[in-house]
């Protein structure tokens, strides 16, 4: 049996896995998601995740037609359906289907609710040892007065023009500036630098998702009684920081060892950004909703 996608209550094979194409998920980029991990039958802060798609949704007006232990629950069975130990989730929340035209009031129904439990690769391993190189692109995080980053919408269009620029340039992660200038995020995943010791990374108010990766790092280097800053950040800063790296679902926590030509530190992965990894990887191997 191949991998199962669960919409709307029921499993449906990958091959029938469908949704209409008058959906505004599809023609507008209409609603919200989460990507979740698992580790040995183990869901990382399936609550917080949970509660984010939640509130993403309430931001845009959209209704679920699930309770939020209702969804929780939908994700579990989901993994336990397709046999998984460690996992990539993509939940997804759409408008419904309506009509060609803008108006939501058109979606007539509920919400189609989309759950896929699958693997995923953002990096090699390499990487993760030898550390990323990446560069700052032309394109601009969206302005939170145009479209707040704190909601997970479908409609990731900023962060996949930064993505084609970076790619364009031989690179596989850029950092994307704010309107003002300020280092925002990168086109998927948030940046950390640290400096004689200390953790800074840009604030959620400046075009930045408070990411739930972002957020462990900042628990685990508080434990570590190491001071963290969340401050605005501009690309010189980064230039001449000690230790550079990114964090995110898919990514986890992974080095950065040049940023824009100029070589990070000493040109490979820190002490700082070691020690959060080998941190943040036991904590995965203990904490979580288990399935």
């Amino acid at each position: 049996m191949g991998l199962k996608v669960y919409i709307n209550g029921k499993l449906y094979e990958k091959k029938d896995a469908k949704v209409s194409v008058f959906d505004h998920g599809l023609l507008y980029g209409d609603g919200v998601f989460e990507g979740i991990r698992s580790y040995n039958r183990r869901v990382f802060k399936l609550d917080e995740h949970v509660t984010r798609l939640f509130e993403s949704a309430k931001s845009i007006m959209l209704d679920i037609p699930l309770t939020h232990k209702q969804m929780a629950a939908a994700i579990l069975s989901t993994l336990k359906a397709n046999k998984l130990k460690d996992a990539y989730i993509r939940v997804v929340v759409t408008r419904g289907p309506g009509d060609l035209g803008l108006d939501p009031r058109k979606c007539k129904g509920n919400a189609n609710v989309i759950i896929i439990t699958d693997k995923i690769v953002l990096y090699p391993e390499k990487l993760y040892r030898e550390g990323l190189e990446i560069i700052t692109v032309p394109t601009v995080r969206n302005l939170p007065e145009a479209l707040n980053p704190q909601i997970k919408s479908l409609n990731y269009l900023n962060n996949i023009l930064a993505k084609i620029e970076a790619i364009n340039s031989g690179y596989q992660e850029a950092i994307m500036l704010d309107s003002l200038g300020y280092v925002a995020e990168c086109t998927g995943d948030n940046i950390f630098i640290v400096k004689k010791g200390e953790l800074y990374t840009p604030p959620q108010c400046m075009g930045t998702l408070r990411g739930i990766t972002r957020d462990s790092v900042l628990d685990i280097a508080k434990k570590k009684r190491i001071a963290t800053h969340e401050h605005v950040i501009t690309r010189h800063e980064v230039y001449i920081s000690d230790e550079v790296f990114l964090t995110g679902t898919a990514a986890e926590i992974i080095p950065v060892v040049k940023v824009d030509g100029r070589v990070i530190g000493k040109g490979k992965p820190g002490e700082t950004t070691l020690m959060l990894i080998k941190e943040f990887r036991k904590l995965t191997k203990t904490e979580g909703a288990q399935y």
